[in-house]
């Protein structure tokens, strides 16, 4: 008879059930939350399983790609969609969210999550450390500018690189605040030649991609950008109509229906937020004046003067990513020139 499993995955420990097909308890556990462990704890018995699910999480991309090399038919399922399921339960423990994700699996009514590749995982991991440094170099600029105002020295908000240069210039002359600011400085220095680092790794990872460098064929693609878009979409195929790439990156307005009552919101913003920013960029990148004329460009200016700016930079954004996926499934370059 084949068997269900529910999987509540923490840091250190998960906790297993194991139900059959109609729903009784076959075995429970906790065991460490590692591939090795709970293959170990649910091949003990020689059960077959018909499917094995945990909540999305940061560690179940590793633990399924672990459990699925041990022939496992495991699925991460949507944790919002689980939430909703599971809050019905009188008490909140670790056991009770097993059995719950197990009934889940029984039954069906979960929404699988796909999970991204080795290599998509580890553009995506370089993208974040990137992101990170940048926001950290920012918050240890700001902090030297705040510290240097004690001593009447006014920096000039901006200029992310080449800071190091001017504060020396500033502090020249002021041995106090050179004190003060130094260990600060030797910090910054260090970061941004990290980031210069991750910047050379992401342009490389780039140019050896052929679908990165098709990418960036479109108005407003750079690298960076179509290099975020290929890991967010990982495999373009699991996308049957290239429209739906847009409200999977959260770029169409929310719908509330009901009876007589219709209303739209704004985004829904339920996708990843830099691929979006990203993408956002890269719509007003290409409504620059000075920028190549293309149908996309005349679509947004037309669509800018019915609605604002805003408003149409955020449809052309939707409207890149669609045509992203268009390319990437028909490996074709962008056409500057709408087809008859």
């Amino acid at each position: 008879m084949p068997c269900y499993v529910g999987l509540d995955t923490s840091l250190r420990h998960t906790s297993v059930c194991i139900i059959d097909k109609a729903g009784r308890v076959v075995k429970e556990g906790q065991v460490e939350t590692t591939p090795k462990a709970l293959v170990e704890f649910l091949r003990g018995d020689r059960r077959r399983y018909a499917a094995v699910g945990m909540e999305t999480g940061a560690l179940s991309a590793w633990l399924c790609r672990g459990l699925k090399r041990a022939g496992l038919p495991v699925a991460s399922i949507d944790a919002r969609h689980a939430h909703g399921a599971l809050k019905t339960q009188p008490n909140k423990t670790d056991r009770a969210d097993a059995r719950g994700i197990a009934q889940l699996m029984r039954t069906g009514s979960f929404k699988a999550v796909h999970l991204k590749s080795l290599e998509s995982s580890t553009a995506r991991g370089l993208l974040t450390s990137r992101r990170l440094l940048i926001a950290k170099l920012r918050d240890l600029q700001n902090g030297v500018r705040g510290l240097l105002l004690a001593f009447g020295l006014k920096l000039p908000h901006g200029q992310v690189f080449g800071f190091e240069k001017r504060v020396l210039g500033f502090v020249r002359n002021h041995k106090e605040a050179a004190t003060v600011v130094r260990s600060l400085m030797t910090v910054c220095s260090a970061v941004v030649k990290e980031i210069a680092a991750l910047n050379a790794c992401l342009a490389q990872l780039a140019a050896e991609d052929p679908v990165c460098r098709l990418l960036t064929s479109a108005p407003g693609i750079g690298p960076l950008t179509a290099l975020m878009f290929r890991s967010a979409i990982d495999q373009p195929e699991r996308f049957s109509k290239s429209r739906t790439v847009g409200p999977m990156l959260g770029l169409t307005p929310r719908t509330h229906q009901s009876g007589e009552i219709e209303r739209r919101g704004r985004i829904s913003k339920c996708g990843d937020a830099e691929v979006q920013a990203a993408l956002y960029m890269a719509a007003w990148t290409l409504m620059r004046s000075n920028s190549r004329r293309s149908w996309l460009k005349d679509w947004g200016e037309e669509l800018a003067a019915r609605r604002g700016r805003k408003r149409a930079g955020v449809a052309i954004a939707r409207r890149l990513a669609v045509v992203l996926h268009r390319m990437w499934v028909t490996n074709t370059p962008f056409r500057w020139e709408r087809p008859a």
